[in-house]
């Protein structure tokens, strides 16, 4: 069956070992996590270390209009997520148990880490916080590459109580900045230099402009630690490393003597004994911003207690680990993938893990497969992106390397498309692996839509049914529930241990965004539709919001930046399907009189963006646009831009705008030759 609803069986190989090896066993343990929640999650608590147990285990209200939102679990306990991860699997025996083995972004540079060294590591570098003033509730921002330090430093937070704030080290300045600035972060993390593929990222020289804007804001940082990455130290006795990797000559820092400290000089003298510091189940773990509607990032911000259970229990279920397995997550730890697939969930599990710096083109463009066969990865995790974009190079790559140890697939950023699906299932998992197409967001903080490896039947494109706990819900636009096959919005009516508990000082907007639209339920922004055979397909963004690539970013953020710009006087932004990044940016810019649209105003355009976002925030169009369609309320119908971005003529009613012709004349300028 090659159908839009054709079903993949799980195989007799990976059933045979799977920890839940058919529907009926998911179903049980399904309806007993939403029947009685306390009873389920309460088994899986047992597993981990309370200093003190919980009292009320499992409370909450999602409807404004009864009282302020809260969402609570295991209230009254106290823990701390860096023993659960280190010193408990210590304890059961695992110490001399590899954690991570890193693979670095070129292929002669490679490490790996204990479970036992890392904990000796971590505490050292507790011990450099510590030192710096760093206490219980303190923030730390973090702005690294994806190498072992930002792990021990993650770690290092929990330990001591302090909440970390990772920004994705592909983020601008600007955005750095402003995220310093809204969680007043005391200490910067970073590193010198980062080489990604090719590219040379001068990470300390962005984060001193960063530095600066924050407190141009009206902050400033105490300390900025900065990691010797390039060259490469390797006087740490925790790695054990290949051959010297290529290295750029004469590198220059730019530094502050009153501010700027190197990590290896602090951890020089630093003890390798730390103790945890207990914290409440509900006191903060971190905070990760992502973009919000109206362009201010929102400051997510999740727990200790219900986070832990949530990431070790999905990390479990939905990838089957078993010890002994190696697993790898090819996410940045700057988003939430990285965060809880990359670090939290599998060191919860004792689990081993590739960390890998570089892409899936350099040097050449197997590198993913060669990593797989060189770990003898069991289970890799990856973006539709990503497999989009190596599809390209044909099935060659993927043939000369022993993928065969590989046993679950897993797609996460956004819904991947039949075609991808197919060929990840088809090539590199020789038709023998479940593939588990994960939906959930930074505020779910895990897998909420997801197949399970050796039970769940699969359709390419579909994200299946709910994890333990999670009671997803269709809505119509007046907030009646849709029963059985059909579409609208995707909601939920109850918490699951994981999910943010508000906004990093703003609880309003937390409930104005989530909980409003919907009351009594948690709004994802996100729209679904239920098929005959009850399988759940997300269909995307419902909001003004645009997913490029996996990256989350707002139309209002957007074109915030764009009208910055002298010349021009009105942006919209809206998206448009793109063969490899799944969504790309399509702009329409209204210049100011006087001011001309031509190549040098869209590269300016272009460069701002990238300059005041990121690079991954580029817009891959912009089109002149003499006017905007408008309501007679002057509200632009992004409805209407959205099919010119594709050329779609049919573009419905436009009996409400002030000006139709507005929109035939979009069409007449529209750029020629989008081959995107």
């Amino acid at each position: 069956m090659n159908g839009k609803d054709a079903i993949y069986y799980p195989s007799k190989e990976v059933s045979a070992s799977a920890y839940v090896s058919d529907l009926s066993e998911y179903r049980r343990m399904y309806d007993e996590s939403i029947q009685d929640p306390e009873k389920f999650w309460g088994e899986i608590a047992k597993q981990f270390h309370w200093e003190t147990p919980p009292g009320n285990f499992f409370s909450y209200n999602f409807d404004v209009n009864k009282g302020p939102v809260f969402i609570r679990w295991l209230e009254g306990a106290t823990t701390n997520i860096c023993y659960n991860l280190l010193d408990r699997n210590i304890r059961l025996g695992h110490g001399d148990r590899i954690a991570f083995y890193w693979e670095g972004n070129d292929p002669d540079d490679y490490s790996r880490l204990t479970y036992r060294k890392l904990l000796e590591e971590v505490c050292r570098f507790s011990n450099v916080l510590k030192s710096l003033g760093i206490a219980k509730g303190d923030r730390v921002a973090i702005y690294m590459p994806m190498i072992l330090e930002t792990v021990i430093a993650m770690l290092a937070c929990s330990r001591i109580g302090a909440v970390h704030s990772i920004v994705f080290a592909g983020f601008s300045s600007d955005s750095l900045g402003e995220r310093m600035h809204d969680c007043r972060a005391r200490v910067l993390l970073t590193a010198d230099f980062v080489y990604r593929g090719e590219k040379l990222l001068r990470l300390k020289e962005l984060c001193d402009e960063a530095l600066q804007k924050c407190e141009n804001f009206g902050h400033k940082v105490d300390n900025c630690i900065v990691v010797k990455h390039l060259p490469r130290l390797s006087a740490s006795s925790n790695c054990t490393n290949g051959s010297d990797a290529k290295q750029p000559q004469q590198l220059n820092v730019p530094w502050n003597d009153e501010r700027d400290v190197w990590w290896h000089d602090m951890m020089e003298d630093a003890s390798t004994s730390c103790y945890p510091v207990w914290v409440g189940a509900e006191d903060p773990l971190f905070m990760l911003y992502t973009s919000g509607s109206t362009g201010k990032p929102k400051g997510v911000l999740h727990t200790t207690g219900g986070y832990l259970l949530y990431a070790a229990t999905t990390f479990k279920y939905v990838f089957d680990y078993h010890p002994n397995d190696v697993y790898w997550c090819t996410a940045d730890i700057g988003w939430i993938t990285g965060h809880t697939y990359v670090v939290y969930g599998p060191l919860a599990n004792g689990a081993t893990s590739v960390i890998f710096e570089g892409t899936p083109f350099y040097p050449q463009n197997d590198r993913f497969w060669a990593v797989v066969d060189k770990y003898k990865v069991n289970q890799f995790y990856t973006a539709p992106t990503a497999i989009r974009a190596l599809m390209k190079f044909g099935e060659e790559p993927v043939k000369k390397h022993d993928l065969t140890t590989l046993r679950v697939l897993g797609s996460v950023g956004e819904p991947i498309n039949p075609e991808a699906w197919m060929w990840y299932y088809r090539l590199v998992g020789g038709q023998r692996c479940s593939i588990v197409d994960t939906f959930w967001q930074t505020e779910t903080g895990g897998h909420v839509l997801t197949p399970l490896p050796g039970c769940t039947p699969m359709k390419p494109g579909s994200a299946t049914f709910p994890f333990f706990g999670v009671k997803p819900e269709l809505l119509d636009e007046e907030g009646k529930r849709i029963e059985g096959p059909g579409e609208g919005y995707l909601v939920f009516s109850m918490p699951w241990p994981g999910m943010m508990r508000t906004l990093f000082d703003n609880h309003k907007r937390f409930e104005d965004t989530y909980f409003t639209k919907f009351p009594g339920f948690y709004a994802t922004g996100d729209g679904a539709r239920r098929d005959k055979d009850g399988f759940l397909w997300v269909t995307g963004r419902v909001d003004d919001m645009l997913n490029v690539s996996g990256h989350l970013m707002s139309t209002a953020e957007v074109e915030s930046v764009l009208t910055e710009h002298q010349d021009v006087a009105e942006a919209a932004v809206v998206s448009r399907p793109h063969p490899v990044k799944g969504q790309c940016l399509y702009c329409f810019i209204t210049p100011n009189a006087g001011a001309t649209f031509d190549d040098k105003l869209v590269q300016q355009l272009k460069t701002k963006v990238r300059g005041k976002i990121g690079p991954f925030a580029m817009p891959d169009v912009i089109h002149h646009a003499p006017a905007l369609p408008k309501t007679r309320s002057g509200k632009i119908m992004r409805r209407i831009l959205r099919k010119i971005a594709v050329n779609d003529r049919e573009v419905g009613d436009t009996s409400t705008l002030a000006d139709e012709s507005v929109v035939q004349q979009l069409f007449k300028t529209r750029p020629e030759n989008l081959n995107l």
